[in-house]
């Protein structure tokens, strides 16, 4: 049940990837963002995508074999994304300087579901 959740999401994070792309490069130019919060709305989406596609692995990996660590992948993939690129967004769209702290959590959580991909794919290749 929780496998089509991911590939939803999946599909949801890149779509928005990609609508908060077009906006950086076209609503954002010269819009008074300065060049290093262009740049930081740029590493958010692109982490975004990275995560979007990452998360449509996992799903895809979850219907050929239930490994337990994917879904915490996923978790970590989902959490991030919101946490790391969402309050990039929020800091140059709206100026929450105040969130700023979530930020290295997102990394965090990214890294946590890059392990959990080792992880699991440590137990998938041995259980063959």
């Amino acid at each position: 049940m929780l496998t089509k959740w991911w590939f939803y999401l999946a599909g949801l994070s890149g779509l928005s990837a990609t609508a908060l792309g077009a906006y950086g490069a076209h609503g954002l130019a010269g819009s008074g963002v300065s060049a290093a919060q262009l740049a930081a709305f740029g590493t958010a989406v692109q982490y975004q995508f990275y995560h979007a596609l990452a998360l449509l692995l996992v799903s895809l990996a979850l219907r050929y074999k239930a490994v337990a660590g994917l879904h915490w992948a996923g978790a970590g993939f989902a959490l991030g994304t919101l946490l790391f690129s969402g309050s990039i967004y929020a800091l140059v769209l709206l100026g929450s300087r105040g969130i700023a702290w979530l930020t290295p959590v997102g990394g965090l959580c990214f890294m946590v579901g890059w392990l959990s991909i080792l992880l699991a794919g440590r137990a998938w290749l041995r259980s063959e």
